[in-house]
């Protein structure tokens, strides 16, 4: 009979008393010993290429499968070593989740339910929360919260190093996050930019903790030592910009062949001594001696308590612009021309029967001046209103402009020339709701595309429209992306978009493009095309690189 038990309830297989990674190694030796125990970070990096499950087959499912008859499977991100993992809808509650999906025979089945109930059983708000944890119908699988505002580390850091201040702020909650976890006998083992999520607020998210590894089938002799360094090379590589190893990972380029580790204010000029030192500590944590002769961090305690004892890194102070005070705007000189406005200095205090009296006739003069001064000003706006233009006879450049309205789109389908569609339904970048993006599939190179012309989408707008402007909502920034813009005859156009219009090309870091059209011709069907997607690191539901690719939330128009 399939045992069904969500996250929230007593975890009876759990042994209570074991921590993960223990109950990871014990599930393993009774299973098919899928687990790779390593001892540091980068032995992580190295094991996960070996893994003998690589060729498995993850379970067979399709968009809009349900599982529990409540989580809407909407698109799958992932398929590697018999797991798969899917961006879904909690139909019950009407949010978005992700899910990971294995079969219940699996090896790896029992360490990722037991992973997934003790994490869900810590509760603590710094990471990504555990929802449900299943094995339901032959399958196993666990869902977890879904942050659609928050940013990965990957293209953050991929964009460029990170100011003093957001380095200490990373390595201050991230460690002490860890050092929570690792009280409770909870080991995460796969830290890396793409298990790190930073909100609009500044606060660190860390997602996959114990799940990440089990599914990977990762154990580590030395759980909170190889946690350590994984902070380590975090602050690393928010500090230089490149990754602490020879080899490059994460779109980051690693460090130079033969020359070891070198301290991050050796890589980069400016970087902040102190944090440059951290780094080097909590990396060289295997008993060696860390630069400049500090003692290691071993542990995520130590580092968060190394990071506590360190002089706070203040926010850069907002730049305010100098008030100037300014005479009266409004004035008329003798000549009948306005008076230009003149900084004038703040008076000084006047004291004394002598003061009072100078104030007495300051005032009178200033009272004189400003009324010679008005009805000067009337008199010269009189004479010049003779010669105006009446208002009924000026010319159009002085009628208010006609404000663009938006375009309802009616129909939309994907342009793919070359007979290979992408992953998601174009419908869903127009239908207003941004948390079922329209995805493409991923790519090994970029940013530019090397195997395909480009993607794209031709819009129906229904009629002939005059446009005046596009805006389009994105889900990567990080590198640049590439989007043109043609005007076309049908919505399934046969020629190639260098026969169609142009009506605009964009070059963007950013994930908002707004584009105004100049001239553009009315047409009814409009052709978005890119040529140039960002690498995006690790996506939000998946453990593993997800190459160059890009999603649209929402396209609109005006006219």
């Amino acid at each position: 009979m399939a045992e069904r038990s969500t996250a929230a309830v007593d975890v009876a297989d759990n042994n209570g008393d074991q921590p993960l990674t223990a109950q990871a190694d014990q599930a393993t030796t009774d299973g098919a010993k899928t687990a790779k125990k390593v001892g540091t970070h980068k032995d992580i990096q190295r094991a996960e290429s070996e893994s003998p499950a690589r060729d498995a087959q993850p379970p067979e499912l399709h968009s809009g499968h349900k599982l529990a008859r409540r989580y809407r499977l909407e698109e799958c991100v992932t398929r590697l070593e018999g797991f798969s993992s899917w961006r879904a809808v909690d139909e019950k509650l009407r949010r978005a989740v992700g899910v990971h999906l294995l079969p219940a025979d699996h090896p790896r089945a029992r360490p990722v339910l037991a992973a997934a109930r003790s994490a869900a059983l810590l509760g603590d708000p710094r990471f990504v929360q555990v929802l449900d944890a299943v094995e339901e119908n032959d399958l196993v699988y666990v869902v977890h919260e879904w942050l659609p505002d928050a940013t990965e580390l990957t293209p953050v850091l991929t964009s460029g190093p990170l100011e003093p201040h957001d380095a200490y702020q990373l390595v201050s909650q991230v460690s002490q996050a860890m050092a929570a976890a690792h009280r409770e006998g909870l080991a995460h083992l796969r830290l890396n930019p793409g298990s790190v999520l930073r909100t609009e607020t500044g606060q660190y998210r860390i997602r996959g903790l114990a799940v990440m590894a089990a599914l990977r089938g990762i154990t580590s002799e030395h759980p909170q030592r190889t946690d350590t360094e994984a902070i380590g090379a975090l602050l690393y590589a928010a500090l230089t910009q490149r990754w602490p190893y020879e080899t490059n990972a994460h779109g980051l380029s690693g460090l130079p062949k033969g020359v070891g580790l070198i301290a991050p204010d050796q890589v980069r000029a400016g970087v902040h001594r102190g944090l440059s030192e951290l780094a080097m500590r909590a990396l060289v944590n295997d008993g060696a001696t860390a630069s400049r002769q500090e003692q290691p961090c071993t542990t995520p305690e130590e580092l968060a308590k190394a990071v506590a004892a360190m002089p706070r890194i203040r926010p850069p102070e907002p730049a305010y612009p100098t008030p100037v005070a300014y005479s009266r705007p409004h004035t008329a000189s003798r000549n009948g021309g306005p008076v230009q406005p003149v900084p004038v200095p703040p008076p000084a205090p006047l004291e004394g029967r002598t003061g009072r009296a100078l104030k007495w006739t300051v005032s009178a003069l200033l009272i004189a001046a400003l009324g010679l001064g008005s009805w000067q000003l009337a008199d010269t706006l009189l004479k010049d209103g003779e010669t105006d233009t009446p208002r009924s006879q000026s010319s159009g450049d002085d009628l208010p402009k006609k404000t663009p309205q938006p375009i309802r789109i009616a129909d939309a389908k994907e342009y793919a020339p070359d007979g290979s569609p992408q992953a998601g339904d174009v419908h869903s970048t127009y239908n207003g709701d941004k948390s079922s993006p329209w995805h493409s599939r991923s790519f090994k190179d970029g940013p530019k595309l090397q195997i395909k012309p480009g993607i794209g989408i031709v819009y129906d707008l229904g009629s002939s429209q005059k446009l005046s402007t596009a805006s389009v909502d994105m889900r990567y920034g990080g590198d640049h992306t590439t989007l043109s813009f043609y005007a076309t005859d049908s919505l399934s156009p046969s020629v190639p978009p260098s026969s169609m219009k142009a009506l605009s090309t964009t070059k963007t870091s950013g994930k908002a493009v707004h584009v105004s059209f100049k001239d553009a011709p009315e047409t009814r069907y409009i052709l978005l095309w890119i040529t140039a997607v960002p690498y995006s690191g690790y996506d939000s539901t998946t453990f593993s690189n997800a190459g160059y690719k890009q999603a649209i939330n929402e396209v609109k128009f005006t006219g």
